[in-house]
């Protein structure tokens, strides 16, 4: 399983990475796995509000529909919009070409309440 050391986690399954004043946010190779093939995905629009721990979009696979929750609050400024006719992108790259948002944090100390790679590591293997 595919665990960068630079990105954060959530208990749902999402990373965040850090790029600036500003986060990008998907989800991990181990939801994506879970999941299996991925046949659509719903984000939201720029300039939508998240609430941290609140669904903010679906990926829908052939087994199931997953909602995705905001590991952070804040503003949509970019989305990843090459997922609406491309969806495999999410079991292909979910760290490269498989982010769904980018968001301008409501506050940026929410960040530190999420995992490391390690910590996410360990729940999974709790889990499991």
């Amino acid at each position: 399983m595919n665990l960068p050391k630079d990105l954060r986690y959530s208990e749902e399954h999402e990373w965040v990475k850090v790029e600036g004043d500003k986060v990008r946010i998907g989800i991990t190779d181990h939801a994506q796995d879970e999941l299996g093939d991925i046949v659509f995905v719903e984000l939201p629009e720029e300039g939508d509000q998240l609430e941290e721990d609140d669904p903010f979009g679906s990926v829908e696979s052939v087994k199931t529909v997953s909602e995705l929750y905001a590991p952070i609050s804040g503003k949509v400024v970019e989305v990843n919009e090459e997922l609406d006719d491309s969806p495999e992108f999410v079991n292909e790259s979910p760290y490269e070409k498989a982010w769904m948002v980018v968001v301008e944090p409501s506050n940026s100390a929410d960040i530190e309440k999420l995992m490391t790679a390690e910590q996410y590591q360990e729940m999974i293997e709790e889990d499991e």
